[in-house]
Parts: structure tokens; sequence; C-alpha cells
């Protein structure tokens, strides 16, 4: 084989194989990608390091605004190869932030989609309750905008998409899996109405095929919270700017 065709080869990268940043700027149309809260804005857990866990300047939550067949869109992608993709207080805000400010747009007259591209374990363990909140909040956000446009979900990597993150991607408009990637749903430990839910290994090629995200009791009238919590006031506010 000549060279040119392995260093071909090599390039190649699937959408399973790219970073967070590169999956969001592979879905935007070419040259529109703009992306809120960049690293260099330095909005990171100001926890992790009080735990010996050297934070990351994104805290693994992508934002970015473009284009998609010409119109309007915001992607919000997960870095998995980041603690797991797992949540925390910062990078749960920054997500909520930014589908409050996509349904807020569409209040305004500019018709802006969603598109969650998810790599997650989870709630990140070393922020737990305000985890939890902040998931809590994305899940009220999925809700409220979706009302107004449709809000996909992408299960884009092979860490897949677990715990509370795996309701949220049940509660999208339309909910798809990449192959190589593992998700189970099911509700919280201790709700009574929980039970083992599905689970679609990826060696499952039928399953991972169907490629859809299914809850088999989905929360029913899960309204958004229109109180604000200290958490995401400041993250909501520099989203805008």
């Amino acid at each position: 084989m000549h060279d040119a065709n392995i260093q071909r080869l090599l390039d190649q990268r699937s959408f399973t194989e790219l970073g967070a940043r590169e999956r969001a700027r592979a879905l935007l149309d070419a040259g529109s990608f703009r992306e809120l809260l960049d690293p260099f804005a330095r909005l990171m857990s100001p926890w992790l390091p009080k735990q010996g866990i050297v934070p990351q300047a994104d805290d693994g939550v992508v934002v970015a605004k473009g284009l998609i067949d010409g119109q309007p869109a915001v992607v919000i992608a997960i870095e998995g190869a980041f603690q797991g993709g797992s949540l925390g207080e910062v990078g749960g805000a920054k997500i909520a932030g930014a589908l409050e400010l996509a349904a807020e747009d569409n209040r305004q007259g500019t018709p802006t989609r969603a598109v969650l591209l998810l790599e997650t374990g989870g709630v990140r363990l070393q922020e737990a309750n305000l985890g939890l909140a902040a998931i809590a909040e994305i899940q009220a956000a999925i809700v409220g905008l979706r009302e107004l446009q449709p809000v996909i979900g992408l299960v884009a990597g092979p860490v897949g998409c677990f715990g509370g993150m795996s309701i949220a991607a049940g509660l999208c408009s339309d909910g798809h899996a990449a192959e190589a990637a593992d998700r189970a749903v099911q509700l919280p430990a201790g709700d009574p109405r929980s039970a083992p839910g599905p689970q679609w290994p990826a060696g499952d090629r039928t399953g991972s095929r169907a490629g859809r995200i299914r809850l088999a009791r989905p929360p029913l009238h899960l309204e958004p919270d229109r109180r604000r919590t200290a958490s995401r006031q400041w993250p909501g506010r520099r989203l805008r700017e």
C-alpha cells in the first residue's frame, strides 16, 4: 500500500472518535461554529482542586452556536474523556443555560434548534448534590425548549449515557445513539416506580442499530422551574454576553 493511502486511512476518524469540540464543529455548517464560554473563559469547577483533581478549563462541556442546514442551532457536547463525562455544577449550568438561551431566542422570533451530544456517566460524585441539582435543571430546560423547537439527543461516544442524564436523553424530542455507545435508562434508585431499565451494550449490534433511546416509564408533567439558583445565574449571564 502506498504511503499516501496509509496516511489517508490514518487521517480518517469516525464521529465517535472525535472529541466534544470536534463533534460540535462537525455537526454545524462549515464556517458557522461559534463557541460560547470557551476554555479561555476559564469557567471550571471550584470543587475538584479541593479534592486533588485537576479541573478542565471548560469543565468538560462545549456549547456552540451556528447553523445546521442553514438554520440557527445550538450544539451542546459533553467530553467523555474528562472525568467520564460526569456533570457537576459548572458543566450542568452551562448546558441548562444554553438550552434556556435557545428557548429565549425562539420566543424572540429566532427559531433555534438544540442538539445534545451525550457521553456521560451521569452526576459527578465529587460534586454530589450540586451535580444532581444541575441535572434536574437540564431536564426542566429540555422540557421547556421542546415545546418551541425539537431537542435532539445523540449518545455520541463509548462512555455511553447513564444515570440522571439518561433520563434527560429520554426527555428529548428524538434520540439516537452511535453504534459504539452503551446506554442505560432507569429511574433513580429508591423511586417507587424504579425497575431495572433497558440497557444496550455496544456489542449488541441489533440493539445498537435500533439507535433509539427509550424510557419504559418516563417522568410525566415535568415543568421548568422558573426559580434561579446561584449556580445558574452567573453562567447564564455570561452565555448571553
